[in-house]
């Protein structure tokens, strides 16, 4: 299946969820179509070199950004950690659909995963920011990407910005903020 084709059928079944189920706060088909993906291809566009490895999406709710990133530069390997069973149900029937067998969903909490089981974590809207960069640097051994609607860059004793990337949903206009920590000391911590 194509990316668009997929992208495409993800979009279709949350809309379709969406309806028996909250799986998002999206006021209309902009603001989803944004939501699931503009945050993602911003990601994707300025870091696609740092996407590598066992990659974690804390609180995936309907799949974004993980799933889109997933989609987009598919050589990730991702877990989508989310502790609601609608959501959690959702997101295996999106996977399976799609024929990814190489992305797992995990129903917990944040706080119930393991420390330093992945590469690089990303969240959005879970945590403040500052918050997130903590438990995101918990799970993470490399990278943790800290995706902002507004609001300053959060510090860490433990993390150094590498990317700061301001971008607007294309569609809704909606001012965005993408930021890349990458662990003090890490063997992987070089420029892309």
């Amino acid at each position: 299946m194509s990316v668009l084709g997929a992208l495409g059928r993800w979009g279709a079944r949350v809309v379709e969820w969406n309806q028996r189920i909250d799986l998002t706060a999206a006021r209309s088909d902009d603001e989803l179509v944004d939501l699931l993906l503009a945050d993602a291809a911003a990601v994707a566009k300025f870091g696609r070199a740092s996407l590598r490895g066992r990659c974690v999406d804390v609180g995936s709710g309907a799949g974004g950004p993980g799933l889109a990133l997933a989609l987009l530069a598919n050589q990730l390997e991702l877990t989508l950690v989310e502790p609601k069973a609608k959501r959690v149900a959702f997101l295996r029937s999106v996977v399976g659909e799609l024929g990814r067998a190489d992305l797992r969903v995990q129903r917990a909490r944040s706080d119930e995963v393991a420390s330093g089981s992945f590469d690089v974590a990303i969240s959005r809207a879970t945590f403040a920011p500052a918050e997130w960069l903590t438990e995101g640097g918990r799970l993470a051994l490399s990278r943790v990407w800290v995706l902002l609607a507004q609001g300053d860059a959060p510090e860490s004793p433990d993390f150094e910005l590498e990317l700061d990337q301001r971008y607007v949903w294309p569609l809704t206009g909606a001012p965005r903020r993408v930021l890349m920590y990458v662990r003090r000391g890490s063997t992987d911590a070089q420029p892309f």
